[in-house]
Parts: structure tokens; C-alpha cells; sequence
């Protein structure tokens, strides 16, 4: 279980976020700095309880349309060895010191929980409440199994999103661009073994909801 501590963090998620994201060959924005909200996401757990789990949608507010983006972060009290090319960031933590931040999807162990959640063999928990389930995730899969052993994670971004191999034949894909559905839950448009979807808010107060990735096979 992580302890949520309510405390300072310098800079902030998302002022890291709003250099990193420009850099990503899936943004959408122009050339300006991105102005980013924290809009929902959710927690996974590491069992050894050392990696900060978290999938946050992060919504730029530049522009009256608002685009509203997928971000997997790991957060670690040590640089992870062979992952320089995936650092978001360092930040000063009021409670924990130094922690630096990755694009988890080149984080071992932000991977293994994630596939876990597809599955349903792990529970999604709410961002900033200790222990405590976040139901508005939903997901399914009718695949075999995921969970990878000594897997190197290997992702490749392209202008539609994040995909990643796995070990199994398959590949995940993530929605770094978020497109909520009329569906509740949301379906993928494409057919696909599995996926997970969740909600946040939009500024009326209505909750969209959106597919946040899909497995397919290879």
C-alpha cells in the first residue's frame, strides 16, 4: 500500500510535465509552453512499496478545446539504471527528498503493475487518498496471460500514441491523446483483447470518459 503524503513538491508534476510534453512526437499543442491542469488519473502499487505509481491525465488549457493527455509516471528515490532517455524530471518532495520522474511506460515495474490492471489480477487506487479503490476504472481482457518476468520494456512513440510489446505476442497500446466515447464504459473503436478506461472531469462538471489503451495482438 503507498502512503499518500500531502506535502510540497518542486517543481510541481505538472511544470515538469509542461517542458516534457512539447518534446513528445503525440503532442498536440504549438509552439508555446503548455498551460496543464491535473484532471484524474489514478494510483497503481508497488508490492516492495519503492515506486511511485501513478496515471495521470494531464489537460492543456491553452486553447478553448482543451486537450487532455495520458501520462504514466514512475516516481523513484534513486536514478533508474538504463532509463536516462525516459527522465521527465527531478523534484524536491517535502516528506521523501529527491525523487526523479520517468515516463513510466520504460519503468519495469510501473509496466508489470499496468499489465496486472488489464487483467484484473491489481486494483486501481484513487490518486490522493491512502487505500482507498478507484471504482471509475474499468477494464477487461480475453487474452493470455501478461505479466512479463525480467521484461525490458521497449516503447516506441509515434503521432498516434505509445505502443509497447510484450513478452506474450502482444502490444499495448496507450492513448496519449484522450478521445472521450459516447459509451459508459467507453468501448475501444477497434476490437482489441483487452483494455482499460476511466473518467475525470470536464470544466461544465459532466464527467467524460475515454479509453486510456488498448492490447492487441501483434
Amino acid at each position: 500500500m503507498a502512503v499518500i503524503h500531502h506535502t510540497t513538491l518542486t517543481p510541481s508534476k505538472v511544470e515538469l510535465l509542461a517542458g516534457w510534453l512539447p518534446t513528445r512526437p503525440w503532442y498536440r499543442g504549438g509552439p508555446g509552453t503548455p498551460v496543464l491542469e491535473k484532471t484524474g488519473g489514478f494510483r497503481l502499487d508497488d508490492p516492495e512499496g519503492e515506486v511511485g505509481i501513478e496515471i495521470m491525465i494531464a489537460t492543456d488549457t491553452t486553447s478553448p478545446e482543451r486537450t487532455a493527455y495520458l501520462v504514466p509516471l514512475s516516481y523513484r528515490g534513486a536514478p533508474l539504471e538504463g532509463a536516462e532517455h525516459a527522465l521527465v524530471g527531478t523534484m524536491e518532495h517535502g516528506v521523501l527528498g529527491r525523487r526523479w520522474a520517468y515516463d513510466g511506460l520504460c519503468d519495469p515495474v510501473l509496466v508489470t503493475e499496468l499489465l496486472r490492471l488489464v487483467e484484473g489480477r491489481t486494483q486501481a487506487m484513487a490518486q490522493s487518498i491512502t487505500d482507498f479503490p478507484d471504482h471509475e476504472v474499468t477494464h477487461a481482457y480475453t487474452g493470455a496471460p501478461l505479466t512479463p518476468a525480467a521484461f525490458t520494456p521497449a516503447p516506441a512513440d509515434d503521432a498516434d500514441g505509445t505502443r509497447l510489446p510484450t513478452p506474450h505476442g502482444t502490444v499495448l497500446h496507450l492513448h496519449r491523446v484522450l478521445t472521450p466515447g459516447d459509451a459508459n464504459p467507453p468501448v475501444p473503436a477497434v476490437p482489441a483483447l483487452g483494455h482499460v478506461a476511466t473518467g475525470w472531469p470536464a470544466p461544465s462538471g459532466d464527467r467524460l470518459r475515454a479509453v486510456l489503451l488498448t492490447v492487441r495482438t501483434a
